[in-house]
């Protein structure tokens, strides 16, 4: 017999009969009185096993690579365009949205004869980019952090504010942008917006409510101005006409 095996069976006696002289209520609660503890942690080891860690790490590393693969294509651009320049992209987005919805304006209001006003059309995608794109992103930050909350009492209260305090500025300095660049002097803006912006708050207020309660309740705030700009394209057709109509009808 070798020493080792000597002293392994020697340290074993020396247990045994310490644990036998321990008192009852003791060894009750001695590691040695359950033995099943040690197949429990031996399992709970072996869990963690190589191969166990090995699949892990290869189910995380796939199901990051799934959410990366779904940032492809033009959507997975527009997204990192949006993390990584989001007042231009928000710009340039909605001067393109703008342009559209003024094209397709155009092609309603006029006769199959009538040329494109593409001065008009640049007009409009200029406040597209520099004016309203812009304010949309800082208007849309300053709401998520003043109310960061989404139930249904925050975002009436976002779209109140929309409607009392954006919508009237934004229209505002939409037709006295317009008018300006039109040749039209101050008395000739503060009478067309006398004419013009009351039934146009009026119309944005059936409008934009709908739009704003899916924007501010589902949409996270960095793809907000985006939805609001898909939206405004539908508007913008109405608004450009409405800002034009003075042209059409001396036309």
């Amino acid at each position: 017999m070798s020493l080792r095996n000597m002293a392994k069976q020697l340290f074993l006696h020396d247990l045994s009969t310490t644990f036998r002289q321990c008192p009852p209520h003791v060894r009750r609660f001695h590691p040695l009185n359950k033995p099943h503890d040690f197949p429990h942690r031996i399992s709970l080891r072996s869990s963690f096993s190589p191969k166990t860690k090995a699949s892990f790490s290869s189910s995380s590393s796939s199901s990051s690579s799934k959410s990366n693969s779904k940032k492809v294509g033009f959507v997975g651009w527009y997204l990192r365009k949006l993390e990584t320049y989001p007042v231009i992209t928000k710009s340039i987005t909605s001067s393109l949205i703008f342009t559209a919805a003024d094209l397709t304006s155009q092609m309603i209001t006029s006769s199959s004869s009538a040329s494109y006003d593409l001065k008009r059309t640049f007009r409009m995608a200029i406040y597209g980019g520099l004016i309203l794109g812009p304010s949309q992103h800082m208007w849309f930050n300053f709401l998520s952090k003043i109310l960061p909350n989404r139930n249904l009492a925050t975002t009436l209260k976002k779209i109140l504010m929309g409607q009392a305090v954006f919508g009237p500025v934004i229209n505002t300095v939409f037709f006295s942008y317009n008018g300006a660049l039109q040749g039209k002097n101050g008395s000739e803006i503060i009478a067309m917006l006398k004419r013009d912006l009351l039934p146009t708050l009026l119309g944005g207020a059936l409008f934009w409510p709908i739009c704003d309660f899916v924007t501010f309740k589902y949409i996270p705030v960095h793809l907000q101005p985006l939805m609001n700009s898909s939206c405004a394209y539908v508007w913008t057709i109405y608004l450009s006409y409405m800002a034009n109509r003075t042209n059409l009808t001396e036309a």
